[in-house]
């Protein structure tokens, strides 16, 4: 324990981690990958993917190059962050997702792109930020049209609480952003709960504000299918503030 902190300090903060390893915010859906999603498993894996083993990463190494990190978590099938490293060459990109379908299909586009500025864990979120990712490193994490867990008995298992606020606080530079959107206005109205509340945020939009969709986030197929349901679209952006 360190000396700065109390022991209900530290007991607090061991809970809410222990709190986030065993409540899991995701199903583990089970998916066939194609023939082409298994191959890019098989080639480009080897290149671009990051393991939980290799431990705390030096980012610079891992790109070959210092540059602006942007991670996303639950990148889904990875039509919008290949976009979004397409169009952004200038930054290095680590996309995070727990299904093989989605990394197969991200991994193979990233080879018929050819882009270098993509790196991915087929892994649990929180494990690759305590294991993986050093504090104060990133400029930008990205968290879009997380699983909505709408029933009030399951809204234990939103992927947004203030313990997690937390952990990505850390991982953040001073002055990085959080970005999150939701297609759910419940859910949206939670995340804003939530980040109101996180210590050492400041919304980029104002005191209980959402944020326009930002030009350079690409219109997902989440997205897509709330607006065709009816659902509105919701994005709040937070930034790390110093204190």
């Amino acid at each position: 324990m360190s000396e700065d902190k109390k022991p209900e300090q530290a007991t607090s903060e061991q809970s809410e981690e222990k709190y986030m390893r065993t409540v899991k915010s995701f199903v583990l859906r089970a998916g066939r990958m194609t023939e082409g999603q298994q191959k890019a498993m098989e080639t480009v894996w080897p290149q671009m993917g990051l393991e939980l083993s290799q431990g705390m990463l030096d980012l610079a190494e891992v790109f070959g190059r210092e540059a602006p990190v942007v991670l996303e978590i639950g990148f889904g099938m990875g039509d919008s962050l290949i976009e979004m490293a397409k169009d952004q060459p200038e930054k290095n990109y680590i996309g995070i997702e727990v299904h093989r379908p989605g990394v197969g299909r991200l991994l193979s586009n990233v080879e018929k792109q050819g882009l270098t500025n993509i790196r991915v864990f087929c892994d649990d979120a929180i494990e690759v930020l305590a294991q993986c990712i050093p504090d104060a490193s990133l400029s930008t994490l990205q968290l879009f049209f997380p699983d909505p867990w709408h029933k009030k008995k399951h809204h234990k298992r939103r992927i947004v609480q203030l313990a997690f606020a937390a952990t990505l606080r850390k991982k953040l530079k001073v002055g990085g952003q959080l970005h999150m959107a939701t297609d759910w206005e419940n859910y949206a109205e939670h995340m804003m709960e939530i980040m109101s509340a996180a210590p050492g945020y400041r919304n980029v939009a104002g005191d209980q504000q959402y944020s326009p969709q930002p030009e350079w986030r690409p219109v997902t197929k989440f997205q897509k299918r709330g607006e065709r349901l009816g659902h509105g679209v919701w994005d709040l952006i937070f930034e790390r503030t110093a204190d």
